[in-house]
């Protein structure tokens, strides 16, 4: 198998946790789990727009790039590093990422699928910590969005 996901039940409202989706300032806030930073964070919510965002870890930073295949807002988002801005090939290309929102009262049920090109790749991102470092990273992002109410 070469996908990986997470279900969430996030504490705020789907328009909230878009708006940590679609802020720089707020992305930059939840994106990667504590004690990461991540210290720069371009982000173009459209189709072939650029996600692109610098984390620090250990003091060392390390550069991202991607794009949106899809953004409807408060409900789906689709990003991968397989292209950058404006659909430009990357190298190595190792995921695309799907994320769906749908509203639980005044709560957001939230979907991540992950697919990968092999299921070594996948092994290696669950090795690598996805389950425990995406899971730390949503509490943050329903912690933040439930403070913006």
């Amino acid at each position: 198998m070469s996908d990986l996901s997470l279900k969430f039940l996030l504490p705020a409202p789907r328009h909230l946790i878009w708006r940590c989706w679609a802020e720089p300032e707020l992305l930059k806030q939840w994106f990667m789990p504590r004690p990461v930073e991540t210290i720069r964070a371009e982000i173009d919510l459209r189709p072939g727009g650029r996600f692109d965002t610098v984390v620090r870890i250990d003091g060392t930073e390390h550069t991202s790039k991607g794009s949106f295949l899809e953004a409807k807002p408060c409900e789906r988002l689709v990003f991968t590093d397989a292209f950058g801005a404006g659909y430009q090939p990357l190298e190595n290309p190792f995921f695309v990422a799907i994320v769906t929102m749908e509203d639980r009262q005044d709560q957001t049920d939230y979907s991540v699928l992950v697919r990968h090109k092999s299921k070594a790749d996948a092994e290696w991102h669950e090795n690598m910590g996805f389950s425990k470092g995406w899971s730390q990273a949503l509490t943050q992002l329903g912690e933040l969005a439930a403070s913006l109410a």
